[in-house]
């Protein structure tokens, strides 16, 4: 029986790691994820729809920077297309930036993250 009591082998319970260590590796691994957020907050991502006629740029952040329609997409009796166009140009844009998100923040592999 251990004579200082509590855990056997003392903080071996992380592999022997000690509590120092382990605190610095999380330190690190908090700065390397905000300088990765950082960095995918910075870039831009692009999409287009109807071969072209529709483009939408948007921020890491999710921030809709721009948007442009070509002239001879803008068809008064046609709207809904428009608006379809547009949906579908956002939401591909949207999906390039949760696909980076997974890619950069899943190089931390932490358990139950993401």
């Amino acid at each position: 029986m251990s004579k200082r009591g509590g855990f056997p082998g003392g903080m071996g319970g992380f592999g022997g790691m000690n509590m120092n260590n382990l605190m610095k590796q999380a330190k690190k691994m908090q700065e390397d994820m905000e300088k990765s957020q950082a960095e995918l907050a910075s870039k831009e991502f692009d999409a287009t729809a109807g071969g072209g006629a529709i483009s939408v740029k948007v921020s890491g952040q999710k921030e809709i920077k721009e948007i442009k329609i070509q002239k001879e997409v803008v068809d008064p009796d046609d709207v809904e297309m428009l608006e379809d166009l547009i949906l579908t140009c956002v939401n591909e844009a949207l999906r390039k930036v949760d696909s980076a998100q997974a890619a950069q923040l899943g190089k931390f592999n932490i358990p139950g993250f993401m």
